[in-house]
């Protein structure tokens, strides 16, 4: 998938969830969000495009919530065979 329209997609979750009163709830619900409807490559690319440096255009809020919650946005690596 284009990586700045997972960066776009990313941002729009995060403008929904920033209105949260509850500033950590808020970031644990961009994340729980992009977890549970993001397939797992889109998740990864958009983690490594931020690990990489080519997500400049995320929101600082955004930013956040995907730092914070790596761990659980990260698909497990698939089993050895």
């Amino acid at each position: 998938m284009d990586e700045n329209n997972l960066i776009d997609m990313a941002n729009r979750i995060g403008d929904f969830f920033e209105s949260m009163p509850d500033h950590e709830e808020a970031l644990a619900g961009v994340a729980d969000h992009i977890r549970r409807f993001w397939e797992p490559r889109m998740r990864r690319q958009l983690i490594v495009a931020l690990d990489e440096g080519r997500a400049d255009a995320l929101t600082a809020f955004t930013r956040e919530a995907l730092a914070c919650h790596r761990e659980k946005l990260m698909p497990a690596a698939p089993a050895a065979a």
